[in-house]
């Protein structure tokens, strides 16, 4: 049985249309503050770089580091 662990930095915008858009990058430099991430997020609505099916992003709407711990509780049998 094995037991993985995850974290993962989620960056949510809303686009021009209003919607929800995330984006989830793995392994956030540890020790990372909201101030970096905010002013990230800045540069990227500001640069307009990635475009959804709802248009541009717009505007900033959650930072969240998300750390999951999984347990493996089966293991298939060799053979």
């Amino acid at each position: 049985m094995a037991i993985t662990t995850k974290k993962v930095l989620r960056m949510t915008f809303t686009n021009a249309a209003g919607k929800t858009v995330t984006m989830t990058l793995d392994q956030p430099k540890e020790g990372i503050t909201s101030a970096e991430i905010e002013t990230v997020m800045d540069q990227i609505i500001s640069k307009d770089i990635f475009f959804t099916s709802g248009g541009g992003l717009v505007s900033k709407k959650d930072i969240k580091i998300v750390d999951t711990k999984t347990e493996d509780m089966y293991e298939q049998p060799e053979g």
